[in-house]
């Protein structure tokens, strides 16, 4: 057989040998490739015909195309047009075998990420095959996190920022459809898709996880995720919502890559099955992948910002949120309009804004009989905070204690009436009205405990934070010398002091100045040190994730500036440029440090230097320090112990979720204690767990300790604790039945005689 024919008809072959000298076989590789052109022609007519062999050329031509750079240069958008435009005709093998090609072209470096990623997101909604649905989307997600490791590629990132928020922006002006009932359907979009959002959920599906993963911790990730809040499909917003209240998100194709296995179930099932040498190979192979997923882990989740910390313009987004919520009522079932209940109530809440007709619009939920009125109250009370008005909160006070507090309901009733009441206050005392005060906390006499507990509670808060709405009698001992000495609360509205420093900003001030001193750093070069604080601006941060992350949209096909620069004052400049001309240096800084002593001293930190949250982290720890050591010296009295004890309080704990939720109540706040609840799986165990403890596992002492001489239970006591159904054909028991009357008559007279006896 020729050679031409040979290598022609074993594509493997040929391959091998191109890959091996790709000028000596050119010619057999354009034969190919014409070949592949005119099948290509003819594919797009009739699908069906010679599709095998159309996969078979298109793997050969994807692996030899780095080989052949000029030849192939056209080769992956034909792959990604016939994928986007023919996707409803191909076979599914035909499919997988198109969307392996571009991930091995991307990894062989034919093409860009964002070339792959542009061919990628469509797919996602169009494909019907949930095996080729998490193959691509795990390939996405993994090409990214590759390209953000471990450095942070920020022309990427804008990049893919910019189509998943074009992902969402597309179908906004759509009509919105509710979830009551059935779903109305869309209509066909100009690329002939039906517009029923699977664009923008894929887009927040994956902003979510790679803000989870810790790959996207910016501005830019939480403005894709909060457009999608107004998107006009229920489980596009409910997705949005999800991610913002920290909870995981509901998708049929959630599957996480880096999902770690048990390792005691792994050993559980090895004991069961049969030992061999390979299950003991196979065991630790395993052991030692979970180590290092785990160990990927741990470096890939750092602690970010909330969410909401970071919000573009959290005062329109809260305003949008009750429009939708008011406009939509009608369209929205409860369950998603207490969704979009809670997320407004954490954005006033965390960003302290006012949006007063939201107080206005819950008034018609509060009422005991109300479904899930404990998430209700929950979002009510987390709306609340010093900032917010009185006037628009009375009516909402005076309708809880309507519908909740009084004798035709229930104690728990009452009791979750009053909690929501207190938490209220907490947040804004001037809410209550001084007679209403003076009926709620009557309830502290109730029989039950935890009425008891909620009237104590509100009246324990009204003692601490305005003591004058009280009567005499329940202020209490302290509230009653502090008004004695004419403590009085202030005014809505009102602080106690202009705000001049901030509390122990000095500490901070010489822990930098003694930092600039051991590197050397004279005060004419402060201002370039300033630029190398700001790398680790956040907190926990890596000098890699520079602050170029929160920079404004950029187009696709733009290569743009990556960074941009941030220019001091002209005042500043010429402030740094008096300092570098003298010649003060350590001298000037010894002589500040004389002047600035004593108690009335002022940081002029602030004044001067852009506080960064890292700074405000290490200011935190100098306050523990200091606390620590005044305790230790005993110079601060119970004044030091208290200040330390609140600051360790404090003091945040490490999270493996993307919001603190310690900043916000739960419905067991409002519920309060109950006199006993039913516990769940966990407590059961622990609970059998503990009854073990100091015992052989699954053995009963009973014949084995507690007898001199340590035995087994005996055939008799087996026997009279066996069932009556075991022994009933037993010699015993038939002797029974055939005994005669003689016999039953001596055997109850024994009987008799023996029970007097033991009587005397």
């Amino acid at each position: 057989m020729p050679r031409g024919i040979l290598l022609t008809s074993n594509l493997p072959q040929l391959q091998n040998l191109i890959k091996r000298d790709a000028v000596g076989y050119k010619e057999e590789f354009l034969q190919q490739w014409n070949h592949y052109n005119s099948i290509r022609q003819i594919f797009q007519t009739s699908p069906d015909e010679q599709a095998k062999h159309f996969r078979e050329l298109i793997s050969f031509i994807a692996q030899v195309a780095p080989c052949y750079p000029k030849e192939t240069k056209e080769f992956p958008a034909q792959l990604a047009s016939l994928l986007l435009d023919g996707h409803a005709t191909l076979s599914p093998d035909l499919r997988k075998n198109l969307v392996q090609n571009l991930v091995m072209l991307r990894n062989k470096n034919v093409i860009t990420s964002i070339e792959l990623l542009r061919t990628l997101f469509p797919l996602l909604p169009r494909t019907t095959s949930s095996t080729l649905r998490t193959s691509i989307r795990s390939t996405i997600l993994s090409d990214i996190r590759n390209a953000n490791t471990p450095h942070k590629n920020h022309k990427l990132n804008r990049a893919v920022q910019a189509m998943l928020f074009g992902m969402v922006e597309k179908g906004m002006e759509a009509e919105v459809v509710g979830d009551k009932g059935k779903a109305k359907a869309m209509k066909p979009s100009d690329d002939g898709l039906a517009n029923n959002g699977e664009e923008a959920m894929w887009a927040v599906v994956l902003t979510t996880e790679l803000w989870r993963k810790g790959i996207w911790n910016d501005s830019n990730s939480v403005s894709i995720i909060a457009l999608g809040c107004f998107h006009p499909v229920v489980k596009v917003q409910s997705a949005s919502i999800h991610f913002f209240l920290g909870s995981e998100l509901e998708n049929d194709d959630d599957s996480d890559e880096d999902e770690i296995p048990d390792v005691k179930s792994l050993q559980h099932r090895r004991e069961v099955k049969k030992k061999t040498r390979s299950g003991d190979k196979k065991l630790e192979k395993m052991k030692k992948q979970i180590k290092k997923k785990r160990h990927r882990k741990a470096e890939t989740t750092t602690a970010n910002f909330p969410a909401l910390q970071i919000l573009n313009d959290p005062q329109s987004f809260a305003e949008k949120l009750y429009d939708s919520l008011a406009r939509h009522d009608k369209r929205f079932s409860l369950a998603h309009k207490i969704l979009l209940m809670q997320l407004l109530s954490r954005v006033t809440g965390a960003h302290k804004l006012c949006v007063l007709p939201f107080y206005t619009y819950v008034l018609k939920y509060l009422t005991h009989h109300q479904l899930q009125i404990t998430a209700i109250l929950v979002a009510l009370a987390q709306s609340v905070h010093d900032l917010t008005p009185p006037d628009c909160l009375a009516p909402v006070v005076g309708k809880l204690a309507a519908e909740f507090v009084h004798p035709g309901v229930g104690s728990e009733v009452i009791a979750a009436g009053l909690n929501a009441i207190r938490e209220v206050c907490r947040r804004q005392p001037w809410a209550m009205d001084e007679d209403l005060l003076g009926d709620l906390v009557e309830y502290r006499k109730s029989r039950t405990k935890g009425v008891t507990a909620a009237a104590r509670g509100l009246l324990q808060l009204y003692r601490e934070v305005n003591p004058g709405m009280l009567k005499r009698r329940e202020r209490g001992k302290e509230a009653s010398k502090a008004m004695g000495a004419g403590t009085q609360p202030l005014p809505f509205g009102h602080s106690l002091k202009p705000a001049e420093d901030i509390e122990d900003l000095v500490l901070l001030e010489d822990h930098l100045r003694a930092l600039r001193r051991e590197e050397g750093v004279v005060s004419g070069d402060e201002g370039e040190d300033d630029e190398e604080d700001w790398k680790d601006w956040d907190v926990g941060s890596d000098s890699s994730d520079s602050s170029s992350d929160s920079e404004g949209w950029i187009d696709v096909e733009s290569d743009g500036e990556e960074g941009f620069d941030v220019s001091d004052s002209e005042d500043e400049r010429e402030k740094a440029k008096k300092l570098e001309k003298g010649g003060e240096g350590q001298e000037k800084m010894d002589v500040d440090e004389k002047e600035e002593t004593g108690p009335s001293r002022v940081s002029s930190l602030a004044t001067t230097k852009i506080l960064t949250p890292a700074d405000f982290a290490l200011l935190n720890d100098l306050r523990r320090q200091a606390a620590a050591s005044a305790v230790e010296s005993g110079t601060g009295g119970k004044a030091a112990k208290r200040k330390l004890a609140s600051l360790e309080k404090s003091k945040p704990m490490p999270t493996q979720g993307n919001l603190d939720s310690a900043a916000f109540i739960s419905e067991l706040d409002i519920i309060g204690p109950r006199k006993k609840s039913k516990a769940d799986y966990a407590e059961r165990i622990a609970s059998i767990e503990k009854g073990r403890e100091g015992r052989e596992k699954y053995g009963s002492m009973k014949g084995k300790k507690k007898k001199e001489m340590p035995s087994s239970s005996t055939n008799r006591e087996k026997a009279r604790n066996k069932p009556i159904m075991m022994i009933m054909g037993s010699g015993k028991v038939r002797g029974k039945k055939k005994a005669s009357l003689r016999d039953k008559q001596l055997k109850l007279r024994k009987h008799i005689e023996k029970g007097k006896k033991s009587y005397h």
